[in-house]
């Protein structure tokens, strides 16, 4: 039990505060003196021993009436070892521009709001913690190392099934884990989200598998790197989220991982730059089964890795020239509307803003042949009445497939593709018939052929004796009633009866593998 007689001065100062809430400043004004990388050298009258701040949290010195108790401290080197894993707090704590020398161990405790704003604290551990407001670590440097003189941190801040009721603020911050996790908030619940923007810096993985964000994660133009060899700079697998806003600047060198995740309104990346891995493998984004409404990835350039979204579903779409890398897995991926950027403007992507060849390539960036994102595209066409971009679509699908078959099968393929584009170009057979009819008419007009009983039948008609050749059901008279002793020009009237068949084979088959597949 601390007695008052055996407190420094400074911490004499911070006792006689603490009942009304009032805070102590042991900063000096001199920029030089007061920085907080410099704070291991400050001496006995700015320190302040971690067990007396422990004490005034626990209620040591009872509040005075009328006042609300608060620990408020500034510019002070706390040493010693911050622990108060499992405690109840009923008083908040508020430090700023500290020099913490042992790690702070909250773990397991239920607070008041927490406030560590511009200090250097070598690793929070706040796993399983109950806060009662925000948990604020602006501008803070936060470094993996010693939680207990038992215990190794590799995480420089735990929030593991931690709950807190306000917001998470890491706005400004740097935290360090190069080997391992700098943030690990596995199953997380804060009600007012988390911020790590205003140049957030992550050394080592972030990772919020499992959070409840009901106010969104915020990381505008945060820089996180994962120099390890997993290569994930965030992981949000199956975390529940308002909004995701990675966007005006935001850089990720390492893999952005959002399995599961759902987000009830915007996932944003505008602006936004995805590096991957540093050793060039691995991707970029890696968004399987994510559900969100609003998916906005319009990058600042192209991601150098793979941009993973099998089974991912969202309602809208925006992307831009520097989106999609070499390599994009579609597989069943769900969208409800595609909108193109460019010039500033959103417009959807048809028309002059977009080309049917340039999606149809974006598909054809996913490795091997998979029908649904071309069933996929197709839909959105036609739910925006552009039936004719469909019809091109499917036809690009069954082009794709035909890589997929053997020999014979891509033949036919083939010759269903030229002559009636697959049941997509049915006008196509229409053109065949017209230049095989030119063509006999012509050279069947210039000969003389032999009757088959001479003096009974119709006269010769070339263009008739044609149409007959072509039309295999049916007759019009002239294909029995003449023969050509000439064997070129019967050869070329069996020709033509073959092609005859051939494209009404064509015809049948592509219009019913069209009405059958739509």
């Amino acid at each position: 039990m601390l007695s008052y007689d055996e407190l420094t001065s400074p911490e004499r100062e911070l006792w006689d505060a603490f009942p009304e809430g009032r805070r102590v400043d042991l900063r000096t004004g001199v920029p030089e003196d007061d920085r907080v990388d410099g704070g291991g050298q400050w001496g006995p009258g700015r320190t302040v021993r971690a067990t007396v701040i422990v004490a005034l949290l626990l209620g040591t010195n009872t509040a005075r009436p009328g006042a609300v108790a608060c620990l408020r401290l500034a510019g002070a080197r706390i040493s010693g070892h911050f622990n108060l894993a499992g405690a109840q707090v009923a008083h908040a704590l508020w430090l700023e521009d500290c020099w913490v020398e042992e790690g702070v161990d909250l773990s397991g405790a239920s607070t008041q709001s927490i406030a560590i704003v511009g200090s250097r604290v070598p690793g929070v551990e706040a796993g399983m913690i109950r806060i009662d407001g925000r948990l604020d670590l602006r501008r803070s440097r936060l470094e993996s190392g010693s939680a207990s003189p038992f215990h190794r941190r590799v995480t420089a801040l735990s929030l593991i099934n931690a709950t807190v009721s306000g917001a998470v603020n890491l706005n400004g911050a740097e935290i360090t884990a190069p080997e391992e996790w700098a943030v690990s908030a596995g199953g997380l619940v804060a009600e007012g989200g988390v911020y790590c923007a205003d140049g957030f810096i992550a050394h080592g993985e972030v990772r919020l598998m499992g959070a409840q964000l009901p106010g969104g994660l915020h990381m505008r133009g945060a820089l996180l790197e994962r120099p390890g060899r997993r290569g994930v700079a965030l992981a949000l697998d199956n975390a529940v989220a308002s909004t995701l806003d990675f966007s005006d600047g935001f850089t990720a060198n390492g893999t952005v991982r959002l399995r599961g995740a759902r987000i009830s309104d915007n996932l944003t990346f505008e602006g936004a730059v995805l590096n991957g891995p540093p050793d060039g493998h691995g991707p970029s984004l890696t968004a399987l089964l994510m559900q969100a409404v609003d998916f906005d990835f319009t990058l600042a350039r192209q991601p150098s890795g793979t941009v993973d979204l099998r089974g991912a579903q969202v309602s809208y779409v925006h992307d831009s020239e520097q989106s999609w890398p070499d390599v994009v897995e579609l597989e069943g991926f769900v969208y409800g509307s595609i909108k193109k950027v460019e010039s500033g403007e959103r417009r959807e992507a048809v028309g002059r803003w977009d080309s049917v060849a340039r999606r149809v390539a974006w598909i054809r960036r996913s490795p091997g042949y998979s029908p649904q994102p071309y069933e996929q595209l197709a839909s959105w066409y036609r739910t925006i009445g552009h039936d004719d971009d469909a019809r091109r679509v499917l036809l690009a699908k069954q082009r794709h497939r035909r890589c997929t078959l053997s020999l014979p099968t891509r033949t036919w393929g083939h010759l269903l593709d030229v002559t009636v584009g697959y049941g997509y170009r049915p006008w196509l057979a229409g053109v065949w018939l017209l230049a095989l009819t030119l063509l006999g008419t012509l050279v069947f007009g210039a000969h003389s052929p032999t009757p088959v009983k001479q003096g009974e039948g119709a006269p010769f008609q070339p263009l008739v004796y044609t149409l007959d050749l072509l039309i295999p059901i049916g007759g019009l008279g002239q294909r029995t009633a003449w023969y050509w002793t000439d064997g070129s020009l019967q050869w070329l009237a069996y020709l033509l009866i073959a092609l005859g068949w051939v494209l009404t084979t064509a015809v049948i088959a592509g219009v019913t593998r069209t009405v059958q597949r739509n």
